[in-house]
């Protein structure tokens, strides 16, 4: 079954109470996932949604969206993290990458054999600690950088149309207070960014 395919789980009603993503009445199964729950998730109906379903949906379309992008560019979906913190921090410890990006060490040691066979980074030891792994852009990475901040500016850009900068700033404000009780809830195992 693909996303576009929307069968209604037993006991549901045939036809879901929400429009789709494309503001049409086709609604994809991601749409509809909270059909036959007593609540529908789609975009048009996310008042009787769980504020989770909304985060994890906007989230999921979030990382589409910016892949599709970002695939253009030769990179896949959190490589860029990689490389906004290489550009904005300068060479760091491998360790060091894989607090900042919150992530599995196989997934980012994944991204970073990735960007290397792409010529984005170079791996070495680190002169201060021989037993750990400096990693720095290269100039091949330096010249994906206008390009991916002008993809994640429009990115953020999209995703915020219809929000004057009071609601921009309040949904900031309440999305930072969220993954504070998040981070608390996991107990440590997240950073919260500074």
């Amino acid at each position: 079954m693909t996303t576009d395919e929307y069968v209604a789980p037993a006991g549901a009603p045939a036809e879901a109470e929400c429009t789709g993503t494309d503001g049409g009445t086709e609604a994809s199964a991601a749409d509809c996932a909270g059909a036959g729950l007593g609540f529908a998730a789609g975009p048009a109906c996310n008042e009787k949604a769980p504020v989770s379903f909304t985060v994890s949906r906007v989230a999921r379309l979030h990382r589409m969206v910016s892949g599709k992008h970002l695939r253009s560019l030769g990179l896949y979906p959190g490589q860029e993290f990689v490389m906004v913190h290489l550009w904005t921090r300068g060479p760091s410890r491998q360790s060091d990458l894989i607090r900042a990006a919150d992530l599995d060490p196989s997934t980012v040691t994944k991204m970073l054999q990735r960007l290397e066979q792409a010529g984005h980074v170079r791996r070495c030891p680190d002169p201060a600690d021989r037993r750990a792994v400096l990693v720095e852009a290269t100039e091949s990475g330096d010249g994906l950088r206008a390009a991916v901040e002008a993809t994640l500016s429009g990115l953020e850009e999209h995703l915020l149309t219809g929000l004057d900068e009071g609601e921009r700033q309040e949904l900031l404000r309440l999305l930072t207070k969220a993954e504070r009780n998040l981070c608390r809830e996991a107990g440590g195992e997240c950073e919260l960014p500074e």
